[in-house]
C-alpha cells in the first residue's frame, strides 16, 4: 500500500518533476568557471576595477574584455525589439527551464509584451555563438504590490514560451529559502553588461563583473547612507567607500554569493536601484529573492496560492476587542471542539486518503487472520 500511495503522489507530481529534471534537478553550478577560491583571493576592495560610474557605457574592468564564456551561466538579457531596432532593456537569472526571474520596474511600459525576448546562455550580446538561446515571453507576472514610487516589491516573473536546456552555458540560479543566513554569505558577485567603445566594428555589450561584499541594512538605512528608503526585503552591497556599483542598464542583474560550505552559488538579490553610481555611502540596493521565495514557488505552480497569503492582522487585546458581528460565522464547524484550526481542502483530501488507506490495511490483515 507504501507503493500505491507512492504512485499516486508521482502521478500528482509528474509535471512539476519532469520540467526539473531537464536541468537534473541542479542550481547555482559554474562548469565553465575558474576555481572560485582563485577568483576570490583576486579580487578585493583595492582591486584594479572602476566604478559603474557613467551611462555612456563606460566597463567595469579597464580591460573592457568581459568574463570568459561561460563564466555566469544563469545570468539573462531581455531584449526589446522596437523601431531602431533591438535593445537590451535589463538583466535577470534563469530560475527553472521556463521561468526567469527579474525586477518589475523593467516593465513599467513595457507595451505589447510579445515584442520582447530573453536571450540566454551568452556573455556577448553583439555575438552570442552557438551554446546562446533565444526565447520569446509568453507570460510577464509582476509581483501585485510592486509600488514605482518606492520599488516595493519590485521583482518580476517571465515564463518562456519554450523550455531550455541547461549545459556548461546555461544553468539554474538557485533561490534560497528562510533557512539559509544570507548575512553570512561572504564572497559575492554582481553582475553586468557593459559597451566595448574600443572595439571594431563599434561597441559591443559584454558581461562583466565585480567583487563585493554585502552590507548590514541597518547600516544601508542609515541617516547619511540611504536615511530609510531602504526596505526590508532589500539588499545593500557594494563598498562604504564606493568605487564599484551597479548603475543604469544594471536593473535584474543578479547578487550571487558563494556557499560558505559547497563550491556553488546563491542567488541572493537582483539590482532594483540606487542613488547616482558608485558613490561613498550609496551602494546599490537590490531585491532579496530570499524573502520572495514563497511567491515564486506559488507562481511556478510549487505551492498552492493560500501559501503566500498576507499575513494576519494581530488580535486585538482584550480591552480593544471589538464588538461581534452578528453577521459573521465565528465557526464554520460547529461540531468541532473550541481550538478548531482551520485546514486547506489539499489537507482535507489528504486526510481523507490516508483513512482511506488505513481502513484498507486493516481490512486486509483481517483477511489474513
Amino acid at each position: 500500500m507504501a507503493l500505491l500511495a507512492l504512485l499516486v503522489l508521482l502521478a500528482l507530481a509528474g509535471p512539476v518533476w519532469a520540467t526539473w529534471d531537464t536541468c537534473r534537478g541542479t542550481c547555482g553550478l559554474r562548469p565553465m568557471a575558474f576555481d572560485h577560491s582563485s577568483v576570490a583571493a583576486e579580487y578585493s576592495q583595492d582591486s584594479d576595477y572602476e566604478p559603474l560610474d557613467s551611462s555612456d557605457g563606460a566597463s567595469l574592468d579597464k580591460g573592457g574584455a568581459g568574463v570568459h564564456p561561460g563564466a555566469w551561466p544563469g545570468v539573462i538579457s531581455v531584449q526589446a525589439t522596437l523601431e531602431n531596432g533591438t535593445w537590451h532593456m535589463c538583466s535577470g537569472a534563469l530560475i527553472h527551464p521556463q521561468w526567469v526571474l527579474t525586477v518589475a520596474q523593467c516593465f513599467t511600459r513595457a507595451g505589447d509584451i510579445s515584442r520582447w525576448e530573453v536571450v540566454i546562455g551568452a556573455t556577448d550580446l553583439s555575438q552570442p555563438g552557438p551554446e546562446a538561446e533565444l526565447r520569446h515571453i509568453q507570460t510577464l507576472l509582476v509581483h501585485q504590490y510592486y509600488d514605482p514610487a518606492t520599488a516595493r516589491n519590485n521583482i518580476a516573473l517571465l515564463e518562456l514560451d519554450q523550455p531550455v536546456e541547461c549545459s556548461d552555458y546555461i544553468q539554474l540560479g538557485c533561490v534560497p529559502d528562510s533557512s539559509l543566513a544570507v548575512p553570512e554569505l561572504k564572497t559575492c558577485y554582481m553582475a553586468g553588461w557593459r559597451a566595448t567603445p574600443d572595439s571594431a566594428p563599434g561597441p559591443r555589450l559584454v558581461l562583466q563583473e565585480a567583487k563585493v561584499r554585502l552590507i548590514d541594512v541597518q547600516l544601508c538605512n542609515s541617516s547619511r547612507w540611504y536615511g530609510g528608503a531602504v526596505h526590508p526585503q532589500d539588499l545593500c552591497a557594494g563598498y562604504p567607500r564606493g568605487g564599484i556599483d551597479t548603475c543604469q542598464g544594471d536593473s535584474g542583474g543578479p547578487l550571487v554569493c558563494k556557499d560558505n560550505a559547497g563550491d556553488y552559488f546563491w542567488l541572493v538579490g537582483l539590482a532594483s536601484w540606487g542613488k547616482g553610481c558608485a558613490g561613498a555611502k550609496r551602494p546599490g540596493v537590490f531585491t532579496s529573492t530570499q524573502h520572495f521565495h514563497t511567491w515564486i514557488q506559488v507562481q511556478l505552480g510549487l505551492l498552492p496560492p493560500e501559501a503566500d497569503a498576507p499575513a494576519p492582522e494581530p488580535f486585538p487585546s482584550p480591552e480593544e476587542e471589538p464588538e461581534a458581528d452578528s453577521g459573521r460565522e465565528v465557526n464554520p464547524n460547529p461540531d468541532d471542539s473550541e481550538d478548531y484550526t482551520g485546514v486547506s481542502f489539499q489537507q482535507q483530501i489528504l486526510g481523507k486518503f490516508l483513512n482511506l488507506l488505513l481502513e484498507l490495511l486493516h481490512f486486509l490483515k483481517g483477511d489474513k487472520a
